[in-house]
């Protein structure tokens, strides 16, 4: 139940930096191109050319936060994905060991046969 709980957490905090980079440039936009005639309520910000840029820059620190997320998500992707053909390479070669195995222990078995059934004609022989 914990590892789960972190799970979600960390799924969540995975799409957190593109989430705010998306509703900052939505920000942007709209301090940029709009002003108290459009909007009433951006009379309330009193500088919104400085608020805007302010929000770019805040743009550009999610635009790199969400980099580096997706660069540790592929890694650790390319890291379970070598991890997998490791494992199957390991198996397939146990596999191998194990029918080598079997057949040198046929081969023994079939060569002990052979000199068991020489010696049982040699003594009918005598």
């Amino acid at each position: 139940m914990k590892l789960l709980r972190r799970q979600v957490w960390i799924n969540f905090l995975g799409l957190l930096p593109g989430s705010l980079v998306t509703v900052l440039a939505i920000a942007v936009a709209f301090l940029r191109f709009y002003d108290q005639q459009d909007f009433q309520f951006l009379s309330a910000v009193a500088q919104p050319q400085l608020w805007s840029n302010r929000l770019t820059v805040a743009a550009l620190l999610a635009t790199l936060a969400n980099f580096g997320v997706e660069w540790n998500r592929r890694n650790r992707e390319g890291d379970r994905e070598t991890e997998a053909r490791e494992r199957e390479t390991e198996r397939t070669e146990r596999e191998a060991e194990r029918t080598e195995r079997e057949a040198r222990r046929e081969r023994e078995e079939a060569r002990r046969d052979r000199q068991e059934a020489r010696r049982d004609r040699q003594e009918i022989r005598y």
